[in-house]
């Protein structure tokens, strides 16, 4: 299970790769999303199975189920409309809901009893951060049942900020979250004070930030007739 899970990461990472600087929309782009999907779907299903059955790792658990949601719900968004996906949708709002409300209760027990939490690579905060954006992703998927469509650039909105967020989580728990793993001259390297294995997450964060930018600020075709 575990091979399963670093193969299929760094899958994940090379596919995301490709679908991030491929133009959207395009055939490589496509078939970039489609690997990173389905290579995402492996990682966080192997990850949230070992964690919660086999080895009992409540925050890698949570992290991995609130990833798989993204990834799905990211995809939903640009493959069926809200009528099609209507229940599918209820269901992963609900479903983020309660998740969200597991991964706060688990923090709010553990700052009354550390002893409580059983944890081993991530950090405990990360329960507070990953429960907060699980429940505001529940909102706004009930104002998207409620608002019945979603068109345009808030269409492509929705699908690029949760699958680059889904790739985000992927190259921190890879290249910062596994920095031992790295041959001991990159774990020591920096450029201006930043370490070397934290550039591909910045670059990550910088992709997202451009193609939302450009997505947000591109002007509206204007008909005239």
């Amino acid at each position: 299970m575990t091979w399963i899970h670093i193969i299929a990461g760094l899958v994940a990472i090379l596919a995301g790769a490709m679908a991030m600087i491929a133009a959207k929309g395009s055939p490589l782009h496509r078939k970039a999303g489609a690997m990173f999907t389905l290579s995402m779907l492996i990682m966080t299903g192997s990850a949230a199975i070992v964690s919660l059955f086999l080895r009992t790792d409540h925050v890698t658990g949570v992290v991995a189920l609130v990833t798989s949601y993204l990834v799905c719900t990211s995809w939903l968004a640009v493959k069926r409309s809200v009528q099609d996906s209507y229940w599918v949708v209820a269901g992963f709002a609900l479903a983020a809901a309660i998740l969200g409300v597991y991964a706060l209760n688990l923090w709010f027990n553990f700052i009354d009893d550390p002893k409580s939490l059983i944890t081993k690579n991530s950090p405990p905060q990360t329960l507070m951060v990953f429960g907060a954006i699980s429940l505001l992703c529940a909102v706004l998927d009930v104002r998207l049942l409620r608002a019945g469509q979603i068109i345009g650039a808030q269409r492509l909105v929705r699908h690029l900020w949760r699958m680059c967020f889904a790739m985000l989580i992927a190259t921190g728990s890879f290249f910062a979250g596994q920095m031992q793993v790295f041959p001991a001259m990159l774990q020591k390297s920096a450029v201006l004070g930043i370490p070397v294995l934290l550039f591909p997450v910045l670059l990550v964060i910088l992709t997202t930030l451009y193609w939302l930018g450009r997505t947000l600020l591109k002007p509206k075709r204007v008909i005239v007739r």
